[in-house]
């Protein structure tokens, strides 16, 4: 597959060629043609001038379809971890955005893929007598290629509007994007900029400095409007308009947008929610109606509708306001030189600018047949190609050229621009990368083989099989293995298994699910929407099921989502219950944060339904031991846990529960005894490590040893030893805790646990569990903005974050600001609830601890000494014990 062209229309369509091939094990030799030095830039993204920046927000600027914050997301990682959907990037940062991807894309795809760039230009193309397709090249050479994609992006301006005098002149810049092209533009030189369009605000930002004088004329004298600094979600249109004339349609969207001003103060919404329709609407229109639309209505729409940023905006009005930028309506009439060496223009209105330089800022032309692009006119020349409606691009039928009779190519493509006779609305990013997915399915749909009927799948280690083959399979039961024994590097094993086979959609998913609730260093929603898309290809009615509850508890949104995440992962267990992974999902023990608690026993019940198709294996006995010393149940627990340790002593799951046991029982000796030998020996490999630590400084804390706790602290939860979530739910959270108790004087060292905490986990947490122990480590900090900011995210997040999460920062603010009484109240209130964020009792006693100090702190010593008589009832604690006895009597 040739692919000429490699700005964003020709990246994005490699990246989906390449990503597609991979997951379907499709073999493709893959051809970019192209002279610019890097992929992925084009004309557009070329530009380094830091005020040139996108005309569309961040949030619409993926290049997948399916995972609209992947662009935010790069950003995040690439040093502009505040940077938001509502923000525009530089559109340099853009073009290596879109560099980096396609390189990812290659590197992932190689073995599956091979990938040649030929630093050249197509001038010309021809088909063979087997329905293949020649390309020939500026530099002498050819490619033959079974199927070509056109990704040649708009076409090159032609001036035809310019005076010949004008275009004659060498004080023309007719090609301003061409390196070096306005360099001879002197500092105190007046420039006159014709079109008033995105390409001239451009321009006049580059050009703008004191002395100078840039005049931008059109015929309207229009300016782009600029985008909301807060914009509105869409508002849709109202049905039925693409079976209207235009002069009706007219009528209707002028309805459309007073209803957006009367309603929400603000045109804009009318205009994106018209977005999805704008194809539909232009194909409704008749060749007369689409031609009446370009004269009396294009410019008002494109002025509307490609819009400038905020800031550009600004910056454009201040140029205005010192007079260093004046904008004209008006026409060409007739330019001649001058005797400075200037150039005089004559307007048809009878008025004359005198400038050193005009520029064509009028940008691409329209008509396809006007184009003096070689490769296009040959196309055109021998039939392959047609012009489209109005003579504007090329006709195609989703995407492949018509030709002279009027017969639709095999394999023959364009995207973006060379399509705008028949959408109209084609050269933004929202709507290339869409065409890019549909040419990637076009091109391998017919070479993908069906798998064979009778092989056999391999299978995970209890028995469910795998859409994959059998060395990634192995991969995959490795991370399995890890999974169910709490141990580390599963995550390592499952992209192992995803790059041998990028299309398996059960490494993906389980890769988004230990990022989204462990915090391992994946992306989580390009690995969801990977999932997504391989299960859709290949995947039976378990692994879509699976994907599916991966999806709800990563996508929850709205105020039943996480109930119904939770019934879906119950459903998919009823089927499905010897699914391990979605069994460790379901109880809430170490590695993810569980079911919520719909009727009290859910996860019991779950355990309880699923251990018979287990046949004795001890895996769901090590699930059971943690729910039963959740119960209250704490010799039941040991035993189980006991056993389960005896017949896989690595058990995470066990040993974790055990710890529960020793802790809920207060046999805090020798719980710190038992668990620090299992951390030396049997737990070595464990992934939580810094978790089975935390239980063993709990137990030295109640012990009421400081020295103990410190020297933990420094040894085994110091942000040297652990990073990420791990820091936040088990470092951070016993600072505060052994601050609250006083086994910690003067300022605790919480700052370099923050350190360790990516920004996002901290202020934007996906769960409620990571947002809790998220308001602990801030309240630790003395972080009151960033503890507000959490307090916001938490009120437009999940019902749990809603619920119980926002109001306790709201409590915690109330302890940083030493409003004792309200922080008991806000406290007290909270804890009932306490129970729907997940974690064990131990975790969440975190809350307790923080209300007891505030009780003390409010005088409210008999309130103090009921708390505290309650522990000491529920478990022995010398640390309660002191802290009764000095209580005043």
């Amino acid at each position: 597959m040739a692919v000429v062209g490699t700005g964003a229309a020709g990246a994005l369509v490699a990246v989906q060629l390449c990503e597609t091939a991979a997951r379907r094990r499709t073999p493709l030799d893959l051809v970019l043609i192209d002279p610019a030095a890097e992929a992925g830039r084009g004309t557009a993204y070329a530009t380094e001038v830091p005020e040139h920046r996108l005309n569309v927000p961040v949030g619409g600027m993926s290049c997948y379809p399916d995972d609209a914050g992947h662009f935010r997301r790069w950003l995040c990682r690439h040093g502009e971890s505040t940077v938001t959907a509502a923000d525009f990037a530089s559109r340099h940062r853009f073009g290596s955005y879109l560099a980096d991807t396609l390189g990812r894309a290659v590197i992932a795809a190689h073995g599956t893929v091979a990938v040649r760039r030929l630093r050249t230009r197509a001038t010309g193309c021809a088909d063979t007598a087997d329905g293949r397709f020649v390309l020939r090249l500026a530099d002498g050479g050819t490619v033959t290629a079974d199927g070509v994609v056109l990704a040649t992006g708009p076409a090159t301006g032609t001036a035809r509007w310019a005076p010949a005098d004008l275009r004659d002149s060498a004080r023309f810049i007719a090609a301003p994007w061409a390196p070096g092209a306005l360099d001879p533009v002197g500092a105190d030189d007046d420039v006159l900029l014709v079109g008033t369009g995105l390409t001239a605000v451009d321009l006049a930002l580059v050009l703008d400095r004191p002395g100078r004088t840039v005049h931008a004329l059109s015929r309207s004298g229009l300016l782009p409007r600029p985008h909301a600094v807060a914009p509105l979600p869409p508002v849709p249109p109202p049905p039925g308009l693409t079976a209207l004339p235009l002069h009706r349609l007219r009528t209707a969207l002028r309805r459309h947008v007073a209803a957006s001003l009367r309603d929400h103060g603000d045109w804009r919404p009318a205009l994106d929610g018209l977005r999805p329709a704008i194809g539909a609407l232009w194909q409704g229109l008749t060749d007369e109606e689409r031609a009446a639309f370009l004269d009396r209505d294009a410019t008002r729409w494109n002025v509307h509708r490609h819009r400038m940023a905020p800031a550009t905006a600004e910056t454009v009005a201040r140029a205005r306001a010192a007079h260093r930028l004046r904008v004209h309506a008006g026409r060409i009439t007739a330019a001649r030189p001058v005797d400075d060496g200037r150039i005089a223009v004559d307007l048809a209105d009878g008025r004359e600018l005198t400038v050193a330089w005009v520029v064509d800022c009028t940008g691409p032309g329209l008509r396809v047949d006007a184009t003096t692009d070689p490769l296009w006119s040959t196309l055109l020349t021998d039939g392959l190609a047609v012009p489209g409606p109005l003579g504007i691009g090329v006709a195609t039928d989703a995407g492949r050229l018509r030709d002279a009779r009027g017969a639709t190519s095999r394999a023959l493509f364009t995207l973006g621009a060379p399509r705008r006779g028949e959408l109209w609305e084609t050269t933004a990013i929202p709507e290339i990368r869409a065409q890019a997915r549909e040419i990637a399915e076009a091109v391998l749909a017919p070479l993908t083989r069906a798998p064979h009927p009778a092989r056999r799948r391999p299978t995970d280690q209890f028995g469910l099989p795998l859409s994959t083959h059998a060395a990634a399979a192995a991969a995959y039961r490795s991370g399995l293995a890890r999974v169910v024994t709490v141990r580390a590097k599963a995550a390592e094993a499952f992209a192992r298994s995803t790059a041998l086979d990028p299309g398996f959609a059960l490494g993906h998913a389980a890769l988004a699910l230990l990022g989204h609730e462990c915090g391992v260093d994946v992306d989580v929603h390009r690995e969801l929407a990977d999932a997504q898309r391989g299960v859709a290809e290949r995947g039976d009615e378990r692994e879509r099921s699976f994907v599916d509850v991966v999806t709800r508890r990563i996508e929850q949104t709205g105020p039943t989502a996480g109930a119904d995440g939770d019934r879906a992962l119950v459903d998919h267990l009823d089927r499905h219950p010897v699914d391990a992974f979605a069994l460790s999902i379901a109880v809430p023990t170490i590695a993810f944060s569980g079911v919520g608690d719909l009727d009290g026993t859910l996860a019991q019940r779950l355990v309880e339904h699923t251990a018979p198709a287990y046949d004795g294996h001890w895996f769901p006995t090590s699930l059971l031991a943690f729910l039963r010393q959740e119960q209250g149940r704490v010799d039941e627990a040991g035993f189980l846990a006991t056993a389960a340790l005896a017949a896989e002593p690595a058990s995470g799951h066990a040993a974790h529960a055990l710890a529960h046991v020793h802790y809920e029982s207060g046999a805090h000796r020798a719980g710190r005894d038992w668990l620090d030998g299992w951390i030396g020996g049997q737990g070595r490999g464990a992934v939580h490590r810094a978790h089975f630590s935390w239980h063993v400084a709990l137990h030295e804390l109640a012990l009421d040893d400081t020295e103990a706790v410190r020297r933990r602290w420094f040894a085994q939860l110091a942000p040297r030893q652990v990073n990420g979530v791990r820091a936040l739910v088990d470092s951070g959270s016993l600072l505060w805790r052994a601050r609250m108790t006083r086994n910690w004087t003067g300022a605790v060292p919480v700052d370099g646990v923050l350190d360790a905490v990516a920004r996002d986990l901290l202020e934007r947490p996906a769960t409620a569990f990571t947002a809790l122990h998220s308001a602990v480590a801030l309240t630790a900090a003395g972080d009151l903005p960033a503890l507000r900011r959490l307090r916001a995210h938490a009120a437009g997040a999940d019902a749990v974050q809603r619920e119980v999460i926002a109001p306790l920062c709201h409590a915690l603010e109330a302890v940083l600001e030493e409003r004792w009484p309200a922080a008991v109240d806000g406290l007290r209130g909270l804890l009932p609830t306490l129970r729907r964020v997940g974690g064990s009792a131990a975790q969440r006693e975190v809350v307790e601890e923080t209300l007891l100090h505030a009780l003390l702190e409010a005088g409210q010593c008999d309130a103090a000494r009921h708390l505290l008589e309650e522990r000491l009832d529920r478990r022995s604690s010398p640390l309660d014990r002191r802290r009764l006895a000095d209580l005043p009597s």
